[in-house]
């Protein structure tokens, strides 16, 4: 049985990461409960790995649940889809992004494959390095940016449409007008 360690680090300005090390017949549900264990997360949101590319862009997704709906068409699930089943290289990456809100981003690469120590249980993290950032220190992106403050939607709005060019774009009062 193959074991892979793989080099977790977070997307934070320090150097912080973990080495994790996973079975091949493990899926990819253990090894986002040892992500999320190693950097002492709580475990409670959404998640997704992405199987990357040399300059890490975003492949082929795996999401924490069954997101198909019935038609085949949504991402795979962890639990489905074994670790050993996406290893195409020596230095496959991987991306994690956890809490799609907060978007903690870590960057997994393959950094060994060994046969497995059966006095070891999987998965496990071999090696910690710097200290892991706290799971809510990270603040939620504000949405409202570029809104001005005490103002409504709807001033906004007006502030589009005031802007307006009748000269370039015509006056749509009746729409009616024209053909769509």
């Amino acid at each position: 049985m193959i074991a892979y360690k793989f080099r977790v680090v977070i997307d934070i300005e320090e150097d912080v990461f973990r080495d994790v090390v996973i079975l091949e017949n493990q899926n990819f549900e253990e090894l986002h409960h040892a992500i999320v264990h190693a950097f002492g997360f709580e475990g409670d949101q959404m998640a997704s790995f992405y199987m990357s590319d040399e300059q890490w862009e975003k492949g082929e997704e795996i999401g924490l649940i069954d997101m198909s709906f019935d038609d085949n068409n949504g991402p795979l699930s962890m639990k489905d889809v074994l670790v050993g089943s996406k290893i195409e290289n020596a230095h496959q990456k991987i991306l994690y992004v956890y809490d799609f809100l907060k978007m903690w981003i870590f960057y997994l690469e393959l950094i060994d494959s060994f046969e497995k120590n059966e006095n070891d249980a999987y998965p496990h993290v071999s090696l910690n390095f710097g200290e892991s950032p706290d799971e809510n220190s990270k603040e939620i992106p504000d949405l409202m940016i570029g809104l001005t403050k005490n103002s409504t939607f709807e001033d906004q709005l007006n502030d589009v449409y005031d802007e307006f060019d009748e000269d370039q774009f015509g006056d749509f009062e009746n729409i009616d007008d024209y053909d769509l």
